[in-house]
């Protein structure tokens, strides 16, 4: 199979989160990523690739490019031998047993690529998002996440209202909250992470238990605030070593 124009306009309408959900598809680009997602349980529609990427994909669903092609569908500076195209899977119910994280309006795609990675690395199963925050199939999260979107499960929900309906304990990353090395965190909980630029927003702080805060060591002190994926990364470390 050739590479035709229905092929460059489908690829081309996947980077709008309109056309993903009319078509129930979404982009994956380079080698590592697309194996990842190959050897998962998630349903492959096409895979474009040149002759150097070796695949067991059915000729039915690998269309052969050139490395012109490949440029030409591509969204990477330089493209990397592959571009698959992946069926979105049906959301299943939450489940907030163990450790949870839910994000409130995270608005860039590469936080929200390296916050799933994060799960995936400390073994949180469950990312609950607010409607408000970016697609987790935007092609540039899929390349964040490196793979590991397929084995972390991902539930947009109306966050204030999921959280009224649960007993957890609520933890949130806060400025002036409760210094995290000198507190003593469950097992089971979760962990709201807040817009890059606004942190944690009124809806939300009513149904926060405890903020907790990574303090700053340094002479100066004049920091404002720690990338969002960053303080994620140090508070999960400290969940999972509490």
């Amino acid at each position: 199979m050739k590479l035709s124009k229905n092929h460059t306009k489908l690829i081309a309408s996947l980077q709008q989160k309109k056309y993903r959900q009319k078509h129930q598809l979404f982009l994956a680009e380079g080698v590592k990523v697309v194996r990842e997602l190959l050897a998962s349980s998630l349903e492959v529609a096409q895979i474009f690739a040149t002759t150097a990427f070796e695949t067991a994909v059915p000729a039915a669903q690998l269309v052969v490019v050139s490395e012109a092609e490949l440029k030409k569908i591509s969204q990477l500076k330089t493209p990397n031998k592959v571009v698959g195209i992946f069926k979105i899977p049906q959301e299943k119910t939450p489940v907030t047993t163990g450790l949870c994280v839910a994000l409130d309006g995270i608005n860039d795609p590469g936080n929200l690529g390296t916050i799933i990675r994060l799960c995936d690395w400390f073994g949180v199963s469950q990312l609950l998002c607010s409607t408000e925050t970016v697609d987790c199939y935007n092609a540039k999260v899929v390349q964040a996440s490196m793979g590991s979107l397929t084995r972390v499960a991902v539930n947009y929900v109306a966050l204030p209202t999921f959280l009224e309906t649960i007993t957890t304990p609520v933890y949130a990353a806060d400025m002036h909250g409760e210094n995290i090395y000198q507190t003593t965190l469950p097992k089971e909980a979760i962990l709201v992470l807040g817009n890059e630029a606004n942190g944690i927003s009124k809806e939300m702080k009513n149904l926060i238990s405890n903020t907790i805060a990574i303090p700053r060591f340094g002479d100066v002190q004049e920091t404002e605030s720690l990338n969002v994926a960053t303080a994620g990364a140090i508070l999960l470390s400290e969940f999972r070593r509490g």
